[in-house]
């Protein structure tokens, strides 16, 4: 499990002031947790989403005492794209969570490679329910076993860890082989002068 180490927020320092510092203003909080205000170093915290993503545990070290949680949502910044916002949901001991996990493709589909098919993914993340300790970062789809057109990959056909249960509908696609289609040779020819080409004014956005 991960750690992140974060400090309490003191409720006069003012979010934009805890950016300017090099801190993500956040806040935890759980079933048997009170919400508590805290900011975290911006790069550990941007190191921690990378590794954890939003269905790792990660262990909150505040005022010596550990939280293990679950980065529960991300707030960026409109128009630079940097984090403005991060809410940690402290599980609770002993119980099961359930979180959506990103699915990873991995593998050459037959279909695909000898017969010029499309593969069609049609979820990116399915749900499960876990023990804290067993939820996976990712889960991997084997798109191997996709040798023709009639291909498709059920979420019942997923291989999950030990301990992991799915919580998606079993009968879900997951993703499906298509046939390409051949565009028409014959198309109209393009009139060049009837084409207007505008130009685009930059668009600025006001800084939240």
């Amino acid at each position: 499990m991960l750690k992140l180490k974060v400090l309490k927020r003191e409720k006069t320092e003012k979010t934009d002031e805890v950016r300017a510092a090099g801190y993500v203003p956040a806040v935890f909080y759980g079933p048997k947790e009170a919400a508590t205000s805290i900011k975290v170093i911006y790069s550990e915290f941007e190191k921690a989403l990378k590794d954890a993503g939003e269905s790792t545990i990660v262990t909150l070290e505040c005022d010596g005492e550990m939280h293990e949680s679950l980065i529960h949502a991300v707030e960026y910044h409109p128009v630079r794209g940097t984090i403005n916002h991060a809410d940690f949901y402290v599980v609770e001991k002993g119980k099961k969570v359930q979180v959506g996990v990103p699915l990873v493709f991995e593998g050459i589909a037959p279909a695909e490679k000898n017969l010029g098919g499309i593969l069609g993914k049609i979820l990116h993340e399915v749900e499960i329910e876990a023990m804290p300790k067993d939820l996976p970062h990712e889960i991997v789809v084997d798109i191997s076993s996709m040798v023709d057109f009639e291909s498709k990959i059920l979420a019942s056909d997923l291989k999950l860890p030990s301990g992991v249960e799915l919580v998606t509908d079993a009968e879900e696609v997951i993703a499906v082989m298509q046939e390409a289609k051949e565009e028409d040779a014959e198309s109209t020819p393009i009139d060049i002068a009837s084409i207007e080409v505008e130009k685009k004014g930059k668009k600025e956005d006001l800084d939240a």
